[in-house]
């Protein structure tokens, strides 16, 4: 069988699976495909929760491909190599809908991360875990930060540096484990058995958490909108209050206009009632000018027709 990641929804449920035939081991095509889907499956709105589960029986994931790792030749290589695992932590991480693994079989390497990083790990009695970096010459550098998140710091190192093949306990050589260290395994063994007492309320407390977690981001997202929101409105209420000042400096204006035509229309009627009595002035003194001219025998019109002129002329 080739290999393949897939997923598929039923009743809010969206199960995602991979398989390689290699152990369940991920090289970097099936891991940029895993973590596509897991974003993908985050953003659907039809997803309520997450099955991550892998193809086969013995295995759950048995970490990167070792084929990849011994062909690494730059540092550009490697630094895609490791990255690999990281995106798919990552996505977990950020992935807003509850992430549950089925582990049936044995996580080794980066497939130790993988049930470190959901939200929830459901276990069968065959599943075993190991980190087995440093038997390669590296540490488990990518997937410690998932690790030590979900077990704490003493047992991680105790994972790390110096550990059997486990099944739901840390079987340390050479020195007793101290205490922290058995209770952060006795943690990890807890939260991978259905069976166990304890499945219920730990169960009901990670559901509490996402949803604090999710009335969060709600509130967040809430908080953006009313911002922006408020400040469109109040860009809009300026935009308006410039708008009626300009209209009315407009109406200042034209009513300042229209004083002025007033006064300039009583300043013409008052000079053309002057020039009105100036002409009447006229016409009394030539009348008068032609009564004496005609006493003393003159020509009154050839003296008056210039002073006529004028007159109407005015």
């Amino acid at each position: 069988m080739e290999a393949y990641v897939r997923s598929h929804i039923e009743h809010g449920i969206n199960t995602i699976e991979f398989y390689h035939p290699q152990s369940n081991s991920l090289p970097g095509k099936l891991l940029e495909e895993l973590a596509k889907e897991i974003h993908f499956a985050g953003t659907h709105e039809e997803t309520r929760v997450i099955i991550l589960k892998s193809g086969g029986e013995k295995s759950f994931c048995s970490g990167a491909s070792f084929d990849e790792l011994i062909s690494i030749q730059t540092e550009a290589e490697g630094l895609t190599f490791f990255s690999g695992f990281a995106h798919v932590i990552n996505a977990m991480r950020r992935c807003p809908k509850i992430i549950i693994g089925r582990i049936q079989g044995k996580c080794v390497g980066g497939g130790v991360g993988l049930a470190s990083a959901v939200d929830y790990a459901i276990a069968t009695d065959k599943a075993d875990i190991k980190l087995s970096e440093l038997a390669v010459g590296i540490g488990p550098f990518v997937v410690g930060p998932a690790v030590e998140r979900k077990i704490g710091t003493s047992a991680f190192s105790a994972l790390a540096i110096d550990v059997d093949t486990m099944g739901g306990k840390v079987q340390l050589r050479g020195s007793a484990p101290t205490s922290a260290a058995r209770d952060n395994a006795a943690v990890l063994a807890a939260e991978t058995h259905l069976a166990e007492p304890r499945f219920m309320e730990q169960f009901r407390r990670m559901l509490l958490s996402k949803l604090r977690m999710a009335f969060e981001n709600a509130s967040g997202d809430i908080e953006l909108w009313h911002k922006s929101a408020s400040n469109q409105i109040d860009s809009q209420l300026r935009e308006r209050r410039r708008g009626f000042k300009r209209r009315r400096e407009g109406l200042e204006r034209i009513q300042g206009a229209a004083g002025d035509l007033d006064s300039r229309i009583a300043d013409l009627e008052s000079q053309d009632q002057r020039l009105q009595q100036l002409i009447a002035r006229v016409r009394e003194q030539l009348a008068d000018l032609r009564r004496s001219s005609a006493d003393a025998g003159v020509d009154a019109d050839a003296i008056a027709a210039p002073l006529a002129g004028r007159s109407a002329v005015g």
